[in-house]
């Protein structure tokens, strides 16, 4: 039986894999189907990890030096799907996909949330070329440029915010002629000089070349169609919160989760269900940052390492 199965591969597994591995436990199994990494996998630079500041590292140099030390201290990789975790007595019971179950002691899943693509043309061919899903992590990359940001709830007028102290304009496209986004959020985005609402509008393509988004053609609610020129992207149109692993053939979850499907934890990551903790993106009120997903892996193993030490 494991002492902890870990579902996920981003930062947050891997950290909770490197701390419960080095904090002693034995059998300690992360499983991903794919490499280890995550979303910042995707990221073409990493400038805002603390102590990580090499000019031209990517996500991918930057998450290499992180599966090595993991397994450095014991921790496996097993590249498995898990098709779902349920607790059985005082243990879970940890579904594989075309293979046997596994037992495990206690879980930490951290399979954390997509962003979820609007569909535009031109939007995955141009994915990490100018198109981006993280102001905090890319919105450096065009200090003093203008860019566009798709979207109209919180998120988008939050990030539109955020990023007009870097950017010399924001364009914020939104579908509709008003906001989803708290009536607070709206006023400050509308009061701030240089971000431009562009309302009862959709974009039609985004266009690129060979170095990445160049423009992008819009078009209003009387069908005219114009151009941007703008080399950054950001689309916030929400997220799908990876919970599957979480949920029963009935499709019930395990634990509880909120109205959008986050897990909700306490400071401890600790879950409604005994023994299951959640990290990452995937539970309430998540920063969606690297290293805030860090933190919460290691406190998750800190965590198993304690509740496993009661229980003997």
């Amino acid at each position: 039986m494991l002492d902890c199965a870990i579902i996920g591969g981003g930062p947050a597994g891997l950290s909770a894999g490197l701390y419960a591995s080095r904090g002693g436990l034995k059998e300690v199994v992360l499983f991903e189907r794919g490499l280890p990494g995550g979303q910042i996998t995707q990221s073409s630079e990493i400038e805002n990890y603390p102590g990580f500041y090499e000019h031209g590292k990517t996500g991918m140099d930057f998450m290499d030096t992180w599966q090595e030390q993991c397994f450095a201290f014991g921790m496996v990789h097993r590249m498995e799907e898990v098709k779902g975790v349920r607790k059985d007595g005082d243990h879970f019971i940890i579904d594989i996909a075309g293979k046997e179950s596994v037992e495990a002691r206690t879980v930490i899943v951290a399979t954390g949330s997509t962003p979820r693509r609007a569909g535009v043309k031109g939007e995955d061919e141009l994915f990490g070329k100018g198109v981006s899903t993280c102001a905090t992590c890319d919105g450096f990359f065009y200090k003093d440029k203008e860019v566009a940001v798709l979207g109209g709830g919180d998120t988008a007028l939050e990030e539109a915010h955020y990023l007009s102290n870097i950017c010399s304009k924001v364009y914020v496209i939104h579908r509709r002629d008003t906001f989803r986004a708290a009536p607070s959020t709206v006023d400050r985005v509308k009061r701030t000089a240089n971000i431009e609402l562009v309302t009862d509008t959709t974009i039609e393509e985004i266009v690129g070349d060979a170095m990445g988004v160049i423009g992008i053609n819009i078009k209003n609610k009387s069908g005219e169609v114009s151009y941007l020129e703008v080399p950054g992207v950001f689309v916030f149109v929400g997220h799908n919160v990876n919970n599957a692993v979480l949920k029963d053939e009935s499709g019930e979850a395990i634990c509880e989760l909120n109205e959008n499907g986050q897990v909700i934890v306490d400071l401890n990551m600790r879950t409604s269900l005994d023994g299951l903790f959640v990290a990452g993106d995937l539970r309430i009120d998540a920063a969606k940052q690297v290293v805030c997903a860090a933190g919460d892996g290691a406190t998750a193993a800190l965590q198993v390492i304690s509740y496993i030490q009661e229980q003997a």
